[in-house]
């Protein structure tokens, strides 16, 4: 039961607009780039030398531990549910790599004027989608910060055979996305007054949906399924190049058959665009090819950034009648396919018609 909280915005406290301001992928490999070590255990299966979604450090045969965190301010007013989209984009890092969830640290950063009782229903929420992950909140930090800030670090379990990862995409494969795009777009227009309530009501429900349903589908596929990441910050375009770039590959696109959330075009045709989507499109615009005369409104989903997106796969397509039959609560559409080999990153090409 939710308790009584003075009404405020909560995405008028927030620095960025829309949803989840995430570091640009051009200022964050350069920032990471200093990190890569040598001596690295031979046990930590997954860490900087291939970025993947999480970490992965190998326990023994059977058991590989997983871990990730992520935290970002407000991308919609009510606390509750703002708390459940942090968690649920925070425990889709285990479900893209195939794992499952353990527990998790809550992290926090609030202004020490902002009503505590807010806060206490961003944590609620934040319980209980990792409740309906199957995991534990076992502690947290908390820390005085002008802007409300709220995630969680993760620990989650795979076996060190059946770890999906970005890398490993082949030509022939179908590209396969478990969640509608356009986030970035309603959750934009809500900061800017613009959105309809059972249009942003439809996003949250797509946000805090957990990808467990659609991870496990692709796990018990097995080796049909060649490599997988989740839709974030960057984009569609953007996780889809550190895909093909992990594997060599290039990608084409059809526009037309990508989900979109509810109403999301309506909401680019309102300038309703994120600052993430500028910074996607600075970084990624000379590395994808847009067929001539596909209006421009039709473009601002490539390059918007989702939040608590859904899973992104590159599959056998012997594999794609099965995810339906594995998983008949999820919808998988196919949106593309992996093209030809490439020889080195710099050849990494994404073809949108």
């Amino acid at each position: 039961m939710s308790i009584d909280i003075p009404p405020i915005r909560l995405t008028t406290l927030a620095g960025s607009a829309g949803c989840a301001a995430k570091m640009g992928p051009q200022s964050l490999a350069q920032v990471v780039s200093p990190l890569k070590q040598v001596g690295v255990p031979v046990d930590l299966l997954i860490g900087l030398d291939a970025i993947d979604d999480a970490a992965v450090y190998r326990l023994n045969d059977q058991q590989a531990v997983i871990s990730t965190a992520d935290f970002f301010p407000p991308v919609v007013d009510d606390p509750y549910s703002y708390g459940a989209i942090a968690a649920a984009n925070a425990v889709s890092d285990i479900y893209a790599m195939g794992g499952r969830v353990l527990m998790a640290i809550n992290l926090v950063a609030w202004p020490d004027d902002l009503d505590p009782a807010i806060l206490r229903e961003v944590l609620r929420g934040g319980s209980d989608i990792m409740a309906q992950a199957g995991g534990a909140i076992a502690g947290g930090h908390t820390i005085i910060d002008n802007e409300p800030k709220y995630g969680l670090a993760v620990t989650g379990m795979v076996h060190p055979d059946h770890i999906l990862t970005k890398g490993g995409a082949k030509p022939g494969d179908i590209l396969v996305l478990s969640k509608p795009l356009g986030a970035g777009l309603l959750t934009t227009a809500q900061k800017r007054n613009k959105v309809a309530d059972e249009d942003i009501q439809a996003a949250i429900a797509s946000m805090t949906r957990l990808n467990l349903k659609a991870s496990e589908a692709l796990v018990a596929a097995g080796k049909g399924v060649h490599a997988a990441t989740d839709v974030t910050g960057f984009g569609i375009m953007g996780h889809a190049r550190e895909m093909a770039i992990q594997s060599r590959t290039n990608m084409r696109f059809d526009l037309g058959s990508f989900p979109l959330l509810q109403n999301a075009r309506h909401y680019a045709e309102l300038g309703c665009i994120p600052g993430g989507a500028q910074r996607n499109k600075a970084f990624l615009e000379a590395h994808v090819r847009i067929r001539e005369g596909i209006d421009p409104i039709d473009q601002a989903i490539l390059w918007d950034p989702q939040t608590s997106g859904g899973l992104f796969a590159a599959i056998d397509p012997a594999v794609w009648p099965q995810l339906a039959e594995r998983a008949p609560e999820v919808t998988f559409w196919r949106i593309g396919e992996v093209t030809d080999q490439v020889a080195s990153e710099d050849e990494v090409m994404l073809e949108v018609r």
